[in-house]
């Protein structure tokens, strides 16, 4: 079953408070997923050690479909392909 279809969101954005980089990208998202139907969610890398391991020095950092798909800036129009 898709992400989608299990109601669960296609778009995760890692990002801090903050973080005006973080702040843009969140736009971005919301713009294309409000477009497209689609929902995001957004994870704070200081919430968990692994995470600011994994994350805290490309904030902010977008997973479309549990791949990485962009860091430190969102291309709006690779994103809307990515989704389509």
């Amino acid at each position: 079953m898709s992400a989608a279809a299990a109601g669960e969101a296609r778009v995760t954005l890692y990002s801090r408070p903050g973080c005006h980089l973080c702040e843009a990208a969140r736009e971005v998202v919301q713009r294309v997923c409000d477009d497209l139907g689609e929902s995001f969610t957004e994870v704070d890398v200081d919430s968990s050690t692994d995470l600011l391991e994994a994350y805290g020095e490309q904030v902010p950092v977008t997973l479309v479909d549990g791949r990485r798909h962009d860091f430190w800036r969102v291309d709006e129009r690779r994103l809307r392909a990515a989704l389509a």
